[in-house]
């Protein structure tokens, strides 16, 4: 948490950004994970976090801007809690750390709410991620769950605040990272031949847990590399894998870290491995150098997808005009994603909000392969903290595909995407703060180069 002074100021911005109205609050609750006394890992909601600090289940909150009410909704621990979890500080105790000093039980909430709408009221609530908060909608508000897409006026409200870190936010990010990147530098001193996937995140867990820090995210830790989402982590590796990780720590604030790196089973890369990886680099570096305030990040992707086609077409893979490549989409057979996204209380800041207010300020996605899934589209402003992931990846199963469509054949050539079909893929990722004059990298330097990975080999 934050001294109280830090949510006042928040909730006094958010106040005066939206104007009228009450402004719903929704806390996540513990969830079962086979029964219901086993519980997930809690997490509260970050929005919640960000307002109100508090990290603790069954919460909700007010604000009436309207009434100048903040009211934090919620029920003190009876005996039988103290008995399980031990002395805690009272609701109304925590609630006045972060500068709320009216607290009600947690069933006088509906009744608050069903006064505010027969005063005519509007309640502002944001789209709901989770099924209790569904039923919650549905039972205070009486709103089917196929209606509940949130109030925008409050969703760019939010978005506005959230999307610019201040100092205190960035030291809490900056510790994330660098407890991320040791985790990196951990697994890439580790790996050998023989052991399993799992060996290797046990060892990354082992960072994160001894500096007090959760996961940002479920780690991927893999040697099939192509499969851009794998959590499996039963494979064995063999001499001549690639194994890539994107992982990430969270601090107790609640404030993330996410790198990626590709790390050869061997001591060393071999030829082919290398000569994708150094492509793989090329991307990233270009892309980092572009890094200033006021450019369009989606311009920054049309680059590193630029600088991929150059590169592919020195090994034969792909020919034909770099821009033209990309603006058809024919890069996207080996860049299927993004270069990257927000970070800050959530590893893909502020998501259940919506992309298309948080990377795009309301304007239309493209539905383009590939360019679909770039998360960040806006100019770059002081204040953002975003990550930076290009990639190469051969899926077989794309290559059939596009390959028995015919597809972008003036683009790609397919007789020598067979000879790479298992290749697997590479990613590497770092984070940075947009600066004044231009970006700053976030936490420790993981190893980039080919020659800074075989370092530590």
């Amino acid at each position: 948490m934050f001294a109280k002074e830090t949510y006042i100021q928040r909730r006094a911005l958010l106040k005066k950004n939206i104007g009228s109205g009450v402004l719903l609050f929704l806390g996540n609750d513990e969830q079962g994970l086979h029964y219901e006394d086993n519980t997930f890992r809690y997490r509260q909601d970050s929005t919640f976090l960000y307002y109100f600090g508090l990290s603790f289940a069954g919460l909700s909150a007010i604000i009436d801007i309207d009434g100048d009410k903040e009211i934090i909704f919620g029920d003190e621990l009876t005996i039988d809690h103290i008995v399980w979890m031990g002395t805690q500080p009272t609701l109304k105790e925590k609630s006045e750390r972060v500068g709320i000093t009216d607290v009600m039980p947690s069933s006088d909430i509906a009744d608050y709410l069903y006064k505010a709408v027969r005063k005519g009221q509007t309640v502002h609530y944001l789209p709901p991620y989770r099924a209790e908060h569904k039923l919650k909608l549905m039972d205070w508000l009486g709103i089917p769950s196929a209606r509940q897409e949130g109030s925008v006026p409050f969703i760019r409200a939010i978005v506005a605040q959230r999307s610019y870190k201040s100092t205190e936010e960035i030291e809490e990010i900056e510790k994330a990272c660098n407890v991320t990147a040791d985790m990196h530098i951990t697994a890439m001193k580790v790996l050998r031949p023989g052991m399993y996937e799992y060996e290797v995140v046990a060892e990354m867990n082992r960072v994160a847990e001894s500096n007090n820090c959760e996961l940002s995210f479920a780690t991927i830790a893999t040697v099939n590399g192509q499969t851009l989402h794998n959590h499996y982590h039963g494979n064995r590796v063999k001499p001549g894998d690639l194994f890539l990780i994107d992982a990430g720590a969270e601090v107790e604030s609640g404030y993330a870290g996410d790198m990626s790196s590709t790390i050869p089973a061997d001591k060393t890369f071999t030829p082919r491995q290398r000569a994708v990886y150094e492509i793989q680099n090329a991307m990233h570096l270009e892309s980092v150098k572009a890094l200033r305030p006021g450019i369009p990040y989606m311009d920054v992707y049309d680059l590193s997808a630029r600088v991929m086609v150059e590169g592919m077409k020195s090994l034969g893979l792909m020919k034909g005009n770099a821009e033209d490549a990309v603006r058809e989409g024919a890069h996207a057979l080996f860049y299927p994603h993004g270069l990257g996204h927000m970070m800050g209380l959530d590893v893909h800041d502020m998501e259940n909000l919506g992309e298309i207010w948080v990377g795009y300020n309301g304007q239309p996605k493209s539905m383009q392969f590939g360019r679909k899934s770039q998360r960040l589209a806006i100019p770059l402003e002081p204040g953002f903290v975003h990550t930076v992931e290009p990639g190469i990846y051969f899926i077989p199963e794309l290559i059939d595909l596009w390959k028995g469509e015919k597809k972008f054949k003036d683009f790609i050539n397919y007789d020598k995407v067979e000879e790479y079909r298992n290749f697997g893929g590479i990613r590497n990722e770092e984070d940075y703060l947009i600066t004044e004059t231009g970006a700053r990298r976030l936490g420790k330097k993981i190893p980039l180069t080919p020659e800074e990975v075989e370092a530590l080999r």
